[in-house]
C-alpha cells in the first residue's frame, strides 16, 4: 500500500455518516489504499452539509485549514427525487476551485435509508430479514420506515433504527447486486473507485 490517504467527509447526518464512511474504508481496501477518513460535517441536514463544506474550501484556498491536507473530499446529500445531475451540480457549484479536482460526490436517490437496503441478500443475512425495496418511492420517510420495520421484525430492540448494522451491511454487501438495485450506489462507488486509483497512481510514481 501506498502512504495512507485523507478523506474529509461531509454528509446530512448520522445515517449517512455511519454507511458512507465504512464504504469509502472498504472500497480504499479493496484498491491497495489505507484510508483515513475524518468526519467534517454529519449533523443538521443538507444546508449545514453544503454550508460547512462552502466554508472549508475557502479556508483551502487561503490556507487556514490546520490540518493536513485531504486528498479526498466526498460530500453527500440525499437525491430528494430530483435527478442526479441536478444534486451533483447542486454540490460541485459549492466547491472551491481549490477543492473541485478531489471531490467525490454521494447522491443517494431519493434517500440514504434505500443504500442500506441495496443488497436484500445480504442485509437479510446480516438483519435477519429481507425487506421489499421495489421501485423507487419519493415519499418522505418511506425508506426510513421500511429499514426501521426490517429491523424490528428480525426481534431487534428499536436502537438507532438499522443504521446499528451499517458496518456489517458494508462489509458484507454484493457491488454487483446493490448496484443493480441503486443506479446513484453504482455512481458513487465507481466514483469513489476512480479517485483512489488516480491517487494511487500519483503515489507510485512519486515513490
Amino acid at each position: 500500500m501506498i502512504r495512507s490517504l485523507i478523506v474529509d467527509l461531509f454528509v446530512e447526518d448520522r445515517a449517512h455518516e455511519e454507511l458512507l464512511k465504512p464504504l469509502i474504508e472498504r472500497v480504499a481496501s479493496e484498491e491497495a489504499v489505507a484510508a483515513s477518513v475524518r468526519v467534517r460535517s454529519a449533523r443538521g441536514g443538507r444546508g449545514r452539509a453544503l454550508s460547512e463544506f462552502r466554508l472549508y474550501g475557502i479556508l483551502v484556498e487561503k490556507n487556514m485549514v490546520q490540518s493536513v491536507p485531504a486528498d479526498l473530499v466526498v460530500v453527500g446529500i440525499d437525491g430528494n427525487c430530483t435527478t442526479f445531475n441536478k444534486k451533483r451540480a447542486e454540490i460541485q457549484d459549492a466547491a472551491s476551485n481549490a477543492i473541485s479536482g478531489r471531490l467525490v460526490v454521494a447522491c443517494p436517490d431519493p434517500h440514504v435509508e434505500r443504500w442500506y437496503l441495496t443488497d436484500p441478500v445480504s442485509f437479510e443475512q446480516i438483519v435477519g430479514h429481507c425487506p421489499t425495496v421495489g421501485r423507487r418511492k419519493c415519499a418522505r420517510d418511506h425508506y426510513k420506515n421500511l429499514l426501521s420495520r426490517a429491523v424490528g421484525k428480525a426481534g431487534h430492540p428499536p436502537t438507532l433504527g438499522g443504521i446499528e448494522f451499517a458496518r456489517e451491511i458494508v462489509q458484507n454487501l454484493d457491488w454487483y447486486r446493490a448496484g443493480n438495485t441503486d443506479r446513484s450506489f453504482k455512481v458513487f462507488v465507481d466514483d469513489l473507485r476512480g479517485g483512489l486509483r488516480r491517487l494511487r497512481g500519483v503515489g507510485q510514481e512519486s515513490s
